[in-house]
């Protein structure tokens, strides 16, 4: 063999052992792809981490399995949470204090616990602010220039505002802060129509604008103020009345004051009513241009469809579902017994909050975070609204007797969900998912992949998982929520 023609055939074997290498290489990079895997089953885990799943290269042309479509890209997530009440509190305080810290982690510390990030804080009067009777931040008649308003109430051992920002030593989350009523002596007549008299509009106004500064003197900023908590269901103000409010009076005071609160219009009571009403005030150009998110709550457990057309018709404005509980005085059947300590509840919350993100809700928030063993303690005040007994339930259960705490099905589901999806994902597309399973799939900030996949069936089951041009099986164990992460450069 002559030299040239040997350097040739050398280059050429090099070639060939180069492209072989790369072609190895490229093999191992894909089955390398670690899956971080985490699960809560009806079998008894509560969070575990499994040992860690890995892609390996799909076969050619369209696999069967659940599909990943990061081509498809639906709404920002803001975040998932409860709701701080006194009565979450007053539970609390029962314990020791080392046991209430462990409590505050498991909620709110997004590595060790849940780390919820969008929580609900009242004002003033609601069913669970129960640390003493009925109030407002100002319930001297005739006051419309403010002069007696007080939080004092909030800064006390049981108020909301202890309790947020001991919360605050574990993770960060948004608060948005909705109102049941206003000072009775603004309504017409609180014994026959609880409607606001519309000349004190300015003074409601005023009323809303001195709780977001006192609460931030108090070093608590309220990123979301919503007018009212189920209207017509507690206050009875009709939406027409609603949008002059928001529109000529609250919007301007808080742009005048330069208040960095965004505004939330009010809280629909149940989907079919935002589908209804919201068109309303978002059509209005003057009081869109307030509106930052529109809430609504989740008792009708159903009308996904109505929410599903708002996102539709306004894209740019995230929807947010800001309450739902069991609840006896919400219609939950009477024959079951609450609160429920079965962790097979928990498939019962993770479909409704699929489905809610499904039709375009950015965030999902519980009622109570936390009660007792006897579903309470109970604001009691049934002239508004708030009867004895209000039996109801909660992802954390204390029994104030014998110091036990518990973590319900509700707890773990959304945990799941706060805990690896965090604010600023983004939910992408899934395709080819089979009956008794749901999907859901994320791109996080920092480009990796979150999927969450539910199990309803009362059997172990086994999907496969492709995305893009990798696949991976994943066994799924009976009445189940698992989450599987993985970093996915573009």
């Amino acid at each position: 063999m002559n030299p040239p023609f040997a350097r040739w055939v050398s280059r050429r074997h090099a070639r060939l052992l180069l492209l072989t290498l790369a072609a190895a290489l490229g093999a191992v990079a894909v089955q390398a792809q670690d899956i971080k895997l985490t699960v809560s089953s009806a079998a008894g885990d509560r969070l575990t981490d499994r040992p860690d799943l890995h892609f390996t290269a799909a076969p050619s042309g369209k696999a069967a399995g659940i599909r990943i479509e990061e081509a498809k890209r639906f709404q920002r997530m803001d975040g998932f949470g409860a709701s701080f009440l006194e009565a979450g509190m007053i539970c609390l305080n029962s314990l020791p204090p080392a046991e209430q810290e462990k409590v505050l982690k498991s909620l709110f510390d997004p590595v060790a616990g849940a780390g919820f990030t969008a929580m609900k804080t009242p004002l003033a009067g609601t069913d669970f602010m129960s640390a003493g009777p009925w109030f407002t931040y100002d319930d001297t008649p005739g006051d419309v220039e403010m002069k007696h308003f007080s939080i004092a109430r909030d800064l006390g051992p049981n108020g909301l505002i202890t309790y947020i920002k001991r919360a605050r030593k574990y993770g960060q989350f948004k608060l948005q802060a909705p109102m049941d009523y206003p000072p009775d002596w603004m309504l017409m007549d609180v014994n026959k129509n609880q409607d606001v008299n519309p000349k004190y509009y300015d003074a409601l106004a005023l009323y809303y604008l001195k709780y977001l500064q006192a609460y931030e003197q108090a070093g608590v900023f309220i990123d979301y103020l919503s007018l009212f908590n189920e209207p017509g269901v507690y206050t009875k103000i009709r939406w027409d009345e609603i949008l002059t409010l928001f529109r000529d009076h609250v919007g301007p005071l808080l742009e005048r004051e330069g208040c960095k609160t965004r505004l939330m219009p009010s809280e629909a009571v149940e989907r079919r009513e935002a589908g209804k009403s919201y068109p309303l005030i978002m059509d209005d150009p003057v009081a869109r241009r307030y509106v930052a998110v529109l809430p609504y709550h989740g008792y009708d457990v159903k009308n996904f469809d109505k929410i599903a057309r708002l996102h539709a018709r306004y894209p740019d404005t995230p929807l947010w579902m800001t309450e739902y509980c069991y609840a006896y005085e919400a219609d939950y059947p009477t024959n079951i017994v609450l609160p429920r300590y079965d962790f097979a509840d928990g498939d019962n919350w993770g479909n409704i909050i699929c489905s809610d993100l499904e039709a375009g809700a950015s965030a999902w928030l519980y009622w109570n975070a936390i009660l007792d063993e006897k579903g309470g303690p109970w604001a009691v005040s049934p002239i508004h609204g708030n009867p004895d007994p209000n039996i109801q339930h909660a992802p954390v259960i204390i029994n104030r007797q014998t110091g036990q705490v518990s973590y319900t099905g509700v707890y773990y589901y959304l945990a799941h969900f706060s805990k690896f999806v965090r604010p600023g994902a983004m939910r992408i597309g899934t395709a080819g998912v089979p009956r008794g399973v749901r999907c859901l799939a994320f791109v996080t900030p920092e480009k990796g992949l979150v999927v969450e996949l539910l199990n309803h069936r009362k059997q172990d089951a086994a999907v496969n998982l492709r995305w893009r041009d990798q696949t991976v099986r994943v066994a799924l164990p009976a009445i189940s929520i698992t989450t599987l992460r993985w970093a996915g450069a573009d």
